[in-house]
């Protein structure tokens, strides 16, 4: 048996109310049964077993032998649920009946295009298909995968779209550019995936995915993959499927069942620093993804923990595709030990060996809390996620806890205790309310304050303002940072006023012993992931939109070739 991945291209992995069918998918499969019970073929189960996996999980066992029957879908599940290998199996399924169907024979040195067509939100994600195809196809003769993304040279894209193409993996932007250039043949998608579908919508991706639908022929199975189908994503399933089988697997269990969750509060940004380093030094930690709130962030700490000897490197939207590439290829070949990630760039990746992940800065919506913490705890492993909070965070805690119907068990650690009293996340108001810290403040928020540093909050000395500013070390010469004159760079995202800082872009001037910045703006800013200077159309998705030329973006720079009228425009206006 041989495996003809496109080699440009080849990677390797480590081991609403929707007018769906009303049919039920409770006795499709028993979670827990082994994967022949599925119906896969004898080359997949080996494949399957020789990657170490012993059961399939509950997704797989519920959403597998459906697709196989030939039904359209729509999946809902959570990242770290085995959802990837929910389409992957039915997909290299139908390329092996294919084979052996003489009708559907194929001739070297013809483009037919692909059978199978998967849609994914970001280029980590894609690559991650991909490398599953690979694992899981390692036993179908002559299968070639390809996967086409931004960042990518064309030529080599071009390439690999031409000949006897099984399976292709897209972004949506690239797939278009490559329809309009003509290099991209449709015509014989027998099966269409969408992963992640509400991400792609929340990046702006609707009127691509419409476009690319209506290309594909009408006959064709559809499957969605999304961790809800309400609101516009419900209306998009609408419009592709058709008596489409529902399935949803519980979004927290399935997902936290194998991962310990702790919370760690601080007192300040130097508190939260010391534990990051102190943390670190857990001997029981094989590999880290520590999780920032934006790209410049994720620069600085893994600067810094460089600086002290770890084996680290920076993974963001503002880097290089191929300096990506290499970033993540050190993380599988266990060339790093830690990796510091921003939300939109860690998706996708799956890595069985990383056992801990540490949220240094918290994200911006709760459900990107879950996608965070599903990077360990995978392929049956166990996993530890640590939140490190400040006084400020309470509300997002708060947020996850009602979110995920699970309270985050406060830990501390020794010589490193917070100063104030931590609220109490399970006792009055996990449901609702506003957080207190310590004693509430008399007659709620109409009383009287507690006398504090002064300034605009007072409050617990060396925190931050509730609205982003500091109480200790306020800067005397103005602007927003605690070294007594403004530094000149704001949080990426924000407004920017000068050169980056010296030395790493760490602050020297009354910085704390490890070198961290000291009195930077709230993490998260005004937005989640930051990206470069262009202002997102969609607030706080939680994603990176796709970016034009030079920012890792989806597509090249440039107007799309003339003669296609889109209509209405494609993405929200900047």
């Amino acid at each position: 048996m041989s495996f003809d991945l496109i080699p440009e291209l080849a990677t390797e992995l480590a081991p609403t109310d929707l007018p769906a069918s009303d049919e039920t998918t409770e006795a499709t499969a028993a979670p827990g049964a082994e994967f022949a019970a599925l119906g896969l073929s004898t080359e997949l189960v080996k494949a399957i077993t020789h990657a170490g996996y012993t059961a399939p999980t509950d997704v797989q066992a519920r959403a597998v032998p459906a697709a196989m029957s030939g039904r359209d879908l729509l999946v809902s599940s959570q990242t770290g649920s085995g959802k990837t290998a929910a389409f992957v199996w039915p997909a290299l399924e139908r390329i092996l009946a294919a084979r052996q169907d003489p009708a559907k024979r194929r001739d070297k040195g013809r483009t037919y295009g692909p059978r199978v067509l998967v849609l994914a939100p970001t280029r980590e994600l894609a690559q991650q298909v991909s490398r599953a195809c690979s694992v899981y196809g390692h036993g179908v003769s002559g299968l070639r995968v390809a996967h086409v993304v931004g960042g990518v040279p064309y030529q080599a894209q071009l390439k690999a779209l031409r000949g006897p193409l099984d399976l292709l993996i897209a972004t949506p932007g690239r797939l278009m550019d490559l329809m309009n250039s003509g290099a991209a043949i449709l015509a014989n998608v027998e099966l269409l995936v969408l992963d992640e579908a509400d991400r792609m919508l929340d990046m702006g991706f609707i009127d691509d995915i419409k476009l690319i639908a209506e290309s594909l022929p009408a006959e064709r199975q559809t499957m969605m993959f999304s961790a809800t189908f309400d609101g516009s994503v419900g209306h998009l399933a609408n419009q592709l499927t058709r008596e489409a089988q529902r399935i949803s697997v519980d979004k927290h269990t399935d997902t936290h069942a194998s991962i310990e969750q702790r919370l760690h509060w601080a007192d300040s940004i130097h508190h939260k620093h010391a534990l990051l380093e102190q943390l670190l030094t857990d001997k029981d930690m094989d590999q880290c993804v520590v999780f920032t709130s934006t790209q410049r962030d994720a620069d600085e700490v893994a600067y810094k923990l460089q600086q002290i000897g770890h084996a680290v490197a920076a993974l963001h939207g503002g880097m290089p595709q191929g300096r990506r590439n290499r970033v993540l290829q050190d993380l599988r070949s266990r060339h790093l030990r830690i990796l510091v990630a921003t939300d939109v760039a860690a998706r996708g990746i799956d890595v069985p060996t990383i056992s801990h992940v540490i949220n240094h800065g918290l994200p911006m919506k709760a459900e990107d809390y879950v996608h965070r913490i599903g990077r360990t705890g995978r392929a049956g492993r166990s996993g530890l996620a640590i939140t490190l909070a400040e006084r400020r965070d309470v509300g997002m805690i708060r947020r996850i806890e009602r979110f995920t119907t699970q309270p985050i068990a406060v830990a501390v650690v020794a010589g490193l205790e917070p100063k104030f009293t931590a609220p109490s996340m399970n006792g009055p108001g996990f449901g609702g309310g506003k957080p207190g810290f310590g004693q509430r403040r008399p007659g709620g928020f109409g009383g009287p304050r507690p006398h504090g540093g002064g300034g605009f909050g007072g409050g617990f000395q060396g925190d931050r303002r509730p609205g982003g500013f500091r109480d200790d070390a306020r800067p005397q010469g103005g602007g927003f940072r605690g070294e007594g004159a403004p530094q000149g760079n704001f949080r990426e995202g924000g407004f920017r006023g000068g050169d980056r800082p010296q030395a790493g872009g760490f602050r020297d001037g009354g910085a704390p012993q490890g070198g961290f910045r000291d009195g930077g703006f709230r993490e998260g800013g005004f937005r989640n992931d930051s990206r470069s200077h262009a202002p997102r159309g969609e607030g706080f998705g939680g994603g990176d939109r796709p970016a034009r030329a030079g920012f890792g973006g989806d597509r090249p720079a440039g107007d799309r070739p003339a003669g296609k009228p889109f209509g209405a425009p494609r993405r929200k206006p900047d």
